[in-house]
């Protein structure tokens, strides 16, 4: 989940809100009309900052009906309208809209999923952690045998997990569509554009489809990981270049993340109804929503995230679709009591919070039924930043590592991944944002393998498939004489590997 430089900062809720709600004398969710009176219609504020919201409902088009009604009369703009699954993106200038909204029947859940407001946002450049050298690709040619694309040396994550024995059997199917829910794909890339996928890609960007030709492509200055992490899924073994883990499916690209790098819910929701109505086998999802490192429960604004993440990723997987996601590079132990978050909201001003992991989720990942993948460095140790926990982890694959802790061998020379780059280019990244679409290109193996598997038989095939891998207890990565983690759990499933290391081989087995 390399995150981008994204900027997690919090602001305080508006006390303006609570002080207009009880202006208005809004009577208890499940008593109040749907409407609001023209009264309060005319006590609406709307000189507060421009910010964006999610509104769940419940009950079916007549409810959601009145309540669009209701979001007009508290100064609320429907922007998209997700009735599919009961969510609808709003924007308001009201600073007492979430509570105001909150009090109308049929309404389950709102919160804004922003701290700073909607404002015209300008590219920002982020480049690749380490572009590819001529004199590293030209070494590699020279290394590369029968049937290995050019750069296939350097790329020691597919030995780890036998995707190259996996290739000497099948490359994948191209009815099999992994989309790619991050920055953008740059489907011209000659290792990505044999295997788009056009008509499963889109822009979500501000929670609207946007279909216009290569929106789903980062812009000039945007970030090249969404690019980086197809390659790795997909990238088509062609005779140069690198080799994807599933190099004979098709893979789109679904753009959430703005220019400046946040990725908000109205963005990841359309992304993963978007993927659930067209075709859309496994997303990769290797980031975190803002502006929040974990949303708590207990918080309305943040719990009405969570249930607009959790209704938009039930209704993928109940259209076939299986999620995958990183599970994070803050060295965190996501089944502790507590951890400390500085980080959050990281869109305007961090406050130091005490979270409690049961009742705070990072999400995507966090969400029931997402596969949470763990980061492994080429020496097969869980990778230094990458988070951890007993019961919390799924599964973990190859993220890369700085090659100061864990080498890999030769010929391969860099601890990192190697993959695809904007513009036709080759570059190293790490990160669980790097773990992630290895086992999403394995479940498109298995997918491959089993056309016809739900989402539960492909999520229970990763799992059985996965080689056991035990802990690695004392942990000291950086070899300083101090323990950088614990492990706790067996063989089996533990807190670094969860039910081990995914296998591709086994992926393609019948």
């Amino acid at each position: 989940m390399a995150h981008l430089g994204s900027r997690r900062r919090r602001a305080l809720a508006l006390p303006a809100g609570l002080a207009l709600t009880a202006s208005l004398g809004f009577l208890p969710a499940g008593t109040a009309s749907a409407a609001v009176t023209d009264d309060v219609l005319a006590a609406v504020s709307t000189d507060g900052p421009k910010l964006s919201y999610v509104v769940n409902v419940n009950g079916g088009h007549g409810t959601a009906k009145a309540v669009k009604k209701a979001i007009a009369e508290a100064g609320g703009t429907v922007v998209h309208s997700y009735d599919q699954i009961g969510v609808i993106v709003v924007h308001s200038q009201n600073p007492a809209f979430a509570e105001t909204i909150r009090q109308v029947r049929g309404v389950q859940s709102a919160g804004a999923t922003r701290t700073a407001p909607l404002a015209p946002v300008t590219d920002t450049a982020i480049e690749s952690e380490r572009p590819l050298t001529a004199e590293e690709a030209k070494a590699a040619a020279g290394q590369a045998t029968a049937g290995q694309d050019a750069l296939e040396p350097l790329q020691w994550d597919l030995p780890a997990i036998k995707a190259d024995k996996a290739h000497e059997k099948t490359l994948g199917s191209k009815k099999v569509t992994v989309a790619v829910i991050d920055t953008g794909v740059d489907d011209t890339h000659p290792d990505l554009a044999p295997n788009f996928d056009r008509e499963a890609s889109v822009s979500c960007v501000g929670g609207v489809p946007n279909t216009a030709d290569g929106a789903w492509r980062p812009g000039p200055k945007e970030s090249d990981h969404g690019t980086h992490v197809a390659g790795t899924i997909a990238a088509a073994k062609n005779g140069t270049g690198i080799t994807g883990v599933a190099p004979g499916v098709k893979v789109s690209g679904i753009k959430v993340s703005q220019p400046d790098g946040f990725f908000y819910t109205e963005a990841v929701v359309c992304g993963f109804v978007w993927a659930a109505e067209h075709g859309v086998d496994v997303t990769n999802n290797s980031y975190y929503t803002d502006p929040w490192l974990f949303n708590c429960k207990n918080d309305a604004d943040q719990a009405a995230l969570i249930e607009s993440h959790r209704r938009a990723l039930r209704y993928a997987e109940s259209k076939g679709t299986v999620n995958v996601a990183a599970a994070g590079n803050s060295r965190m132990d996501l089944a502790a009591d507590e951890l400390t978050d500085t980080t959050s909201p990281n869109d305007t001003t961090p406050v130091e919070r005490k979270v409690n992991p049961s009742e705070c989720l990072d999400i995507p990942t966090q969400i029931p039924g997402v596969v949470t993948v763990s980061a492994l460095g080429a020496k097969n140790l869980k990778s230094s930043y990458s988070n951890y926990g007993n019961g919390v982890i799924d599964i973990s694959a190859p993220g890369g590592d700085s090659t100061v802790y864990q080498t890999p061998d030769a010929p391969a020379v860099d601890g990192r991944i190697l993959s695809t780059l904007p513009g036709g280019g080759f570059g190293y990244k790490a990160g669980t944002s790097m773990a992630s679409p290895h086992v999403a290109g394995v479940a498109a193996l298995i997918k491959s393998t089993h056309p016809y598997a739900s989402p539960a038989m492909v999520k229970a095939l990763l799992s059985v498939q996965a080689d056991d891998t035990a802990c690695t207890n004392p942990y000291d990565i950086n070899k300083d004489g101090k323990i950088d983690a614990v492990c706790e759990g067996d063989e089996d499933e533990n807190g670094f590997y969860g039910e081990g290391v995914v296998d591709a081989l086994d992926a393609v087995r019948r």
